[in-house]
Parts: structure tokens; sequence; C-alpha cells
């Protein structure tokens, strides 16, 4: 067996399909042949799928197979299945009002807890199901409050069973990458993480055209840091697979790099045997040992706090599109009011009180960045004494853009994107507030990102594409605006002209990640005096190239913003390209 890695565990989940089917002497061949690629440390090993069900004694003899070859074992379970009539359920999970579905999902925890001590729910441990029962026990709640109560009714019956059989249990319930949609199922981490004993976290980030998801593939990312902030400590790790990715191995290598740069303790590969049928275990195996090298380097993952409540839901993604703009973000379920930066977007805004915490944060210092859906579900909660901008619900094309604060020593700086975006026209009070950056659009221009001076704070007001992914299209010096509204009370943002990441460590570690087809140069931006930033792999330094312009008093002003000066470095990338780095000061 290969020599395990210091940072984190692999394991991996071994269906149903295959347990059923395949004898022990095959069972022991491909333990071999995934072990000689890379470490294994623990697998999953499913007792139901669908209509393939695993009998105990059989569990317990392929659990053997893989503990005699030094390998921890625990149980799985997908939760599907067919009970008597197939129910409108999508993927048929079980029907958790119907009580012989019930029985029957309680049969198959039943018999798992009898051979393994810990137990791992597969992301089907949701239901859709709207047969005639559902829908008179429904009654006059919505759909999403409905399935929240039931779901976390039965998750207190089934751990309570698990633990009736083996008191020894450890239960999780892993939680899949579709997390604005969690309510609308079932899914309820804000109960279920105090009912089960861990978490687990789906971070396959698939490809975002072809699929139904959209998921960006920040998200691999994002989802383990906002499970983590849900359940500290208890969150176990991180689950990959190469649906929607088995046609781009750079594309599944890409979740497993996220995942663990959001310091997942453990990678889930989906599955075992389907892998041994691909190269990818190979290829994997030499990328980790390169991750485990850097995540030893790096300490805490830090990053813009982002207020994502439990079971809300608004625009879709929006964090994981600006992820991909090169901002990190820290997501939590709780509105940080300690945070240098926050972000709220039309998700934040399903706290009925948000604005009870937003007001008093930024006027006592507090830098806010919301969105114009926050805007839209806040403007009669308070959000209109704060700026004089107003929704038109008119929308304009282009894609030309202004680019000036206040007091930028220039002026305006004129840019231009390769296709046109659409936005909705702001309405914009002149000098009672101001455009950072505005589009063009004939004779007229119209804020695509606003700022407003409230007490001792700010408020900033991103107005994002009718079409999220167009924000890829915007110029690097937009992005670079952007991310430095973003970026304050960071040491580095970033600009690039093509998708990228920027991971952001308590230690002074830094790691960037770019995506585009093409070669391209990163702007890497550094607050405070410094000479360059050094890579840790290499040693390579690369020096800074200039000074962006610093605020100056413009006109009549008294006047200008106190900001420290921010060095220039520019960093050759393509897609793929990996660095992670340290700032080398003055």
């Amino acid at each position: 067996m290969s020599k395990p890695f210091s940072q984190f565990k692999v394991a991996a989940y071994a269906y149903a399909y295959y347990l059923d089917k395949t004898e022990d002497d095959n069972l022991r061949s491909a333990i071999d042949t995934f072990v000689g690629a890379m470490p294994l440390d623990k697998v999953y090993l499913e007792n139901h799928r669908a209509t393939t069900d695993i009998s105990v004694a059989r569990m317990k003899q392929i659990k053997a197979v893989f503990e005699e070859k030094g390998i921890q074992t625990s149980g799985g379970i997908t939760s599907t299945g067919l009970v008597g009539d197939r129910k409108p359920s999508v993927y048929d999970t079980y029907c958790f009002t119907d009580p012989t579905h019930r029985t029957e999902y309680l049969r198959i925890v039943r018999e798992l807890a009898e051979v393994f001590d810990e137990i791992i729910l597969d992301d089907f441990f949701f239901t859709a199901c709207r047969c005639p029962m559902c829908i008179a026990a429904k009654g006059s709640k919505t759909w999403a409050q409905y399935r929240l109560d039931l779901m976390e009714g039965f998750s207190k019956e089934i751990v309570a069973l698990a633990k009736s059989v083996n008191p020894r249990m450890n239960f999780i319930i892993k939680y899949p990458n579709w997390y604005e949609s969690y309510q609308e199922t079932g899914y309820n981490p804000g109960k279920q993480k105090d009912i089960f004993d861990m978490i687990y976290t789906g971070t396959e980030t698939r490809e975002a055209s072809y699929s139904h998801q959209h998921l960006q593939r920040y998200e691999s990312y994002s989802i383990m840091r906002l499970l983590e902030n849900i359940a500290p400590g208890r969150n176990g790790g991180g689950w990959i697979d190469q649906g929607g990715s088995s046609d781009n191995l750079t594309r599944w290598l890409e979740q497993a790099h996220l995942t663990l740069f959001a310091k997942g303790k453990e990678l889930t590969l989906f599955n075992f045997s389907v892998l041994l049928e691909t190269p990818a275990l190979s290829a994997l195996g030499t990328t980790l040992r390169r991750i485990d090298r850097l995540m030893g380097l790096a300490g805490n993952p830090i990053g813009v706090a982002t207020y994502e409540p439990h079971d809300a839901d608004g625009e879709d993604q929006v964090m994981n599109y600006l992820g991909m703009g090169g901002i990190p973000f820290e997501p939590k379920p709780e509105f940080d009011s300690e945070a240098p930066v926050l972000f709220l977007s039309e998700t934040s805004a399903a706290d009925p009180d948000v604005m009870k915490k937003l007001e008093p944060y930024v006027r006592n210092g507090g830098n806010a960045v919301v969105t114009t859906g926050f805007v839209r579900r806040t403007y009669d909660r308070g959000i209109r004494e704060m700026t004089s901008v107003r929704l038109t619900h008119r929308h304009v094309l282009g894609d030309e853009y202004l680019i000036g604060s206040y007091d930028a020593p220039s002026g305006t700086l004129a840019c231009k994107g390769t296709e046109k975006i659409l936005f909705e026209i702001l309405d914009i009070k002149t000098n009672a507030s101001w455009a950072d950056v505005k589009v063009i659009a004939g004779a007229s221009n119209f804020p695509v990102l606003s700022e407003d001076l409230y007490g001792n704070g700010k408020l900033f007001i991103l107005n994002l594409p009718e079409n999220f992914s167009d924000l890829s299209l915007l110029p690097r010096e937009v992005w670079q605006m952007i991310n430095k509204r973003f970026g304050r009370g960071m040491a580095v943002t970033v600009a690039s002209g093509a998708p990228c990441n920027l991971f952001a460590y308590d230690n002074g570690v830094y790691g960037i990640y770019g995506y585009g087809a093409a070669r391209s140069t990163m702007q890497v931006i550094v607050k405070g005096d410094c000479t360059g930033i050094r890579d840790l792999e290499t040693g390579a330094l690369y020096a800074t190239a200039g000074i962006a312009p610093r605020p100056s008093r413009q006109g009549d002003s008294a006047t200008c913003s106190e900001e420290p000066v921010e060095h220039l470095v520019p960093v050759p990338m393509m897609g793929g390209k990996l660095m992670f780095f340290e700032i080398v000061r003055a």
C-alpha cells in the first residue's frame, strides 16, 4: 500500500451494484490495483441502492476482505428504491410520509447497523414525493416546510434506531452539492447537524453548461467552507465523482484540489469499481502528493464573509460565479458582524431581520457588498434609506465600461469587453451615491458597481448581469475594481481576464488557480510595501511591476480616502496552472 498522505485521508465508496456481483478473490485483486495507484485509508460499503440489497451475512464477508487488507470500513446507503407502486418522486427516493416506505427504510438501516460502527447516507436522503398521501399530509404548509419537518423527524428516528442496534454507531449524513435547493427537498442542515453525529460534503461540480445543475467549479471549495461553518469540526470531508467530468480529467482533478484547498479532512472517491476502469486514479495519486505538501504549508482558510442563512435561496450559485472571478469567500450561516467586509446576496435577504443587522454593521464602520437581488428583496425593509440607487426594471446591453472612484487621481478609465452583457438599469442620484464601475450604452452609462458612504462604513451595490455566467466576460480592469471592493481587509486581491480562483489562509499563504483556455496574465495585487511574491514550491520570485493609482483629493474636496499602497505583480497563467505563494515584504 502506498504511503498515506499527511494532511488528509482518502476513502472510496463501493456501491451495491458492484459488491452484489463481485467474488472475494476479484475484490482482493481490485483492492490491490487501487492501492497500487494511491493510498486507500477507508471504504464505505453500500448495502442498498435502488432495487439492489445485500444481506447482513454477505456484508460481513465483504467487510472482512477489505479489513484483511488494512482498510477501515464503514457502511453506506443510497436512499432510492421501489416499495409497492412507483411514487411520483425524482430518482425514486423514498416517500417518508408512507408508513410502508418508512418501515422498509428502517429495515435497511437496522441491517447495516448490525455490521458497521459507522454509516454514511449518500446524497439521496431527501424527498420530492407529491403522492396523494403527501399532498394530504402537507395541508396548508409549503412543500419546503412540510419536507423540512418530515425529514427532521425521520432523521431522529433512524439515528435512534441505529444507536439502539449498535451503541458505538457514528451516523453521517452526506449533503449534495445543490445547497440552495436543500429546503425544497427536506435537507435540513440547521437541524440535522445536531441529530447526526457528523455531516459530509458533496463537492462534485461537473460540467456547467450541459448539466441540470449549472454548478460553478469554485463550488468544490465554497461548499466545503459553508458546511464546515455549519458544523465546525464535524464535517467529515468532501466527496467527488466523475459524473459530468469523465470527458475531462482536469475538471475531475480540480474537484479534488478545491476540496482539499478548503481543508477537507478526507476525500471520498465515487466510486471504487468505476475508477478502476479509467486512468483517473494514477493521475489523482500523483497530484495529491503535491496537494499534500502544499496543505502542509497553508493555515486555516479565510475569505470574504458571506451570509448564507439556513433554508434560504435566491440568486442561485452567485457566490460561485463571483468566486470564478478570483474572490475568496468564507460562507457562514450566521451574520458575521465582526468581518471587515460582508457579502449579502438575495439568499441573505431570506433572513427577515437581515436589515436590523446590516444597517448598524455599516453605520458602525463595516463594509458590505450587496447584490441587486438583495436590494430588490429588502427595498421596503430599509435598504432604500442607505442608498440613492433605485431599481428601474428596465435593462441595457453594453460592452464598454468606465471605472473610477470619486477620488481617483486620473478621473475615469475606459475599457472594453469582448461581448455585450445585459444589466438592469439602476437609477443613481448624482453625488448622493457614486458608481465605481459603469456600463456605457450609446450616449449614456449606468452603474455596475456603486458605493454609498453611510455612517462610518460603506455600502456597495453590485449590479449582476441577467445571466450570471456573463461575469466571465467582464474585462480585467472591471474585475480589478470589483475585487478591490470585496477585498477590503485582505492583503492580496487578483484581477484576471480569464476565470481564476484565489485561496487565502490565515498564515499569509495564498494560492491562485487558472481556468482559461489560452495563456494570460493575472495581476496579483499586494497591499503594503513589498518587493513581490515567492512561489512556495519553486522559490521563484515574481517582482512588482508597478503601483496602482493612489487616491487623491479631487476638485474642491477637502480629503481623500486613506488606502495602503497597492503593488501590481504580473503572473503568467493558463488553464490548470496552480501556484501557492507568500508575500515578500520590503
